[in-house]
């Protein structure tokens, strides 16, 4: 007579054996080959002193923050030449990425993706050359050969202001010598302006060539574009695990500014270039275009573009118009454009998520510009917004810790 319960068990062993896979055997066989001795007697236990994990010390913490630094700036130092392609073949992956990803989650592949941003780039841009490249170009030279007449007029204005003033205050004050002094010198100022701004053309496009932002920049910008979540997965696995999260969290946060402030940034640029252009063009300003160009995109640098472009707009005013009625037209447009500027455009698209000062960002730019030239300023606010972000993080751990809260010692 069969045991019931041994056929049990059979039955039961055989079904487990029926049941596992040829894998799951296999594992199984040797994790209790591993677990069980010769002598079928259990597995041993921990060793007596198992080893320690060595912990790394705050020399060799502060040992890879100053290898990375160094290593940073020699780089800038050495390539800052060649750098400013892949530079901003960076910052035009980084400002793409969002609707790049959208792409993707549409259902298109990743490269695919890239490939769209970067044509419908490149089409925009060609687009914006094919229709304003002529009007620049007509305005640039009668810019130039206006230079001589607003020359003339300079002087003349400059000559008869001191006139006034010497009839006011007297040959001793203002004498003939400092009249013709400053009226020839009046003259030459524009041509001084004129050849400085000559200069700085010739030598951004010696850094930053056409062939550079026609065909290097865009290939470059598809390849960072193509890559960039596994450049960011890549650069988070660099980061020491001890402090993974803390690093993690201010990268978002730097994210986060440096986001709003780059995406707001441009389009509040492109609103105000569009909006300075078209309405100083229909005041009848000759000048308009460009003058217009130029204040909206120089307007990323607070204060600069809205000025540059102002006293611009009202000197070419006053030496094109002979009655004030225009004058006053002009100036009633760049009012206009100041108050949408700090009303509208800049609360709607900017408002306070971006926490970067205008001074500070104008430091940045003037000592990124100083110390590595176009690539200095490319990387100005990035590094700027690092830095404050940092700055409020060791500020809130400061507050917090006992260096600040300890009460003050008692009087004996």
């Amino acid at each position: 007579m069969v045991d019931e319960t041994g056929a049990d068990e059979t039955g039961a062993d055989e079904t487990g054996i029926d049941e596992m896979g040829t894998g799951e055997i296999g594992v199984a066989a040797v994790a209790d080959s591993g677990n069980r001795t010769p002598t079928g007697s259990p597995p041993p236990g921990p060793p007596a002193n198992p080893p320690r994990l060595i912990h790394a010390t705050r020399a060799q913490r502060l040992g890879l923050i100053a290898g990375v630094l160094v290593v940073g700036w020699l780089t800038l130092e050495l390539f800052a030449s060649v750098l400013a392609p892949f530079v901003a073949a960076a910052v035009l992956a980084y400002a793409l990425d969002p609707p790049t990803s959208r792409l993707v989650r549409m259902g298109l592949r990743r490269p695919a993706s890239a490939a769209v941003m970067m044509l419908a780039l490149i089409a925009i841009l060609l687009l914006f050359a094919l229709l304003l490249y002529p009007l620049l170009i007509l305005q640039i030279k009668l810019l130039a050969t206006r230079i001589p007449q607003y020359a003339f007029l300079l002087q003349g204005w400059a000559s008869d202001q001191l006139a006034h003033l010497q009839d006011n205050f007297g040959s001793d004050v203002v004498n003939d010598k400092l009249r013709d002094l400053v009226s020839s010198q009046a003259g030459s100022l524009l041509s001084l302006l004129l050849s400085t701004a000559t200069g700085v053309v010739t030598s951004g496009f010696a850094i930053f060539n056409v062939l550079t932002l026609a065909i290097v920049t865009p290939i470059l910008g598809f390849y960072f574009l193509r890559d960039w979540p596994k450049m960011v997965v890549m650069i988070g696995s660099w980061v020491p695990h001890r402090y993974k999260d803390v690093i993690a969290a201010q990268a978002t946060e730097v994210d986060r500014i440096l986001s709003a402030w780059v995406r707001g940034q441009a389009l509040c640029c492109l609103i105000l270039a569009f909006y300075y252009a078209t309405s100083l063009t229909a005041a009848g300003l000759d000048l308009g275009l460009i003058v217009g160009l130029a204040a909206g995109l120089l307007s990323f640098i607070p204060y600069v573009g809205s000025v540059t472009g102002g006293v611009t707009a009202i000197g070419l005013a006053l030496a094109q118009f002979p009655d004030w009625k225009h004058v006053v037209v002009v100036i009633g447009v760049l009012i206009v454009g100041q108050l949408l500027e700090g009303y509208v455009i800049y609360p709607r698209f900017l408002g306070d998520r971006v926490e970067l000062p205008a001074v500070w960002v104008i430091f940045a730019l003037f000592a990124g510009g100083a110390a590595f030239g176009f690539v200095g300023v490319m990387l100005a606010v990035p590094v700027a917004a690092t830095i404050g972000v940092l700055t409020r993080f060791w500020l809130r751990r400061y507050l917090a810790s006992p260096l600040y809260l300890d009460p003050p010692a008692e009087a004996p």
